[in-house]
């Protein structure tokens, strides 16, 4: 039982250490733009590009933690004494890679838009965002503070 609680509590502190190194990265209106853009004033100009971006399907741990702790209990209903050890270690391990995996399926951020728009007075600016609605190239814009809107 020792040796459970040990691989059990191991597991999931390594899976803890590992999801707090990394991080995310907002996605919502980020802007590139040129030197001198001043975003708190409005600005009217035209969409001049719209591109998918595609971002890897990153995975935070819960899924894997979540996997781990259901696949290790189920593994320890299974035999006795040793088998039971053993059951339990890869109930620990298949529950954490399938948890994983069906994180990453689930995951619904893959892609962003970048709005390129090329403003009346010659300067251009990249705007991101998760969700565009129908804003198409050509289109009259206005931004203000950052948010683009159709005119």
């Amino acid at each position: 039982m020792k040796f459970i609680k040990s691989a059990i509590f191991c597991s999931v502190t390594s899976l803890m250490l590992m999801t707090a190194c990394t991080t995310s990265q907002p996605r919502n209106h980020v802007v590139r733009s040129a030197p001198g853009d001043m975003r708190s004033e409005s600005r009217i100009g035209n969409v001049s590009n719209i591109e998918v971006i595609e971002t890897s399907k990153r995975t935070f741990g819960g899924g894997a933690i979540l996997g781990a702790i259901v696949g290790g209990a189920l593994g320890n209903q299974v035999g006795k004494g040793d088998g039971r050890k053993a059951a339990t270690v890869a109930g620990v391990v298949g529950g954490a890679v399938a948890g994983n995996a069906i994180e990453r399926h689930n995951k619904r951020d893959g892609e962003f838009f970048r709005v390129s728009v090329r403003f009346d007075n010659g300067s251009t600016a990249q705007y991101d965002y998760n969700d565009i609605e129908d804003l198409q190239v050509g289109d009259r814009v206005k931004v203000v503070n950052g948010q683009v809107n159709r005119l």
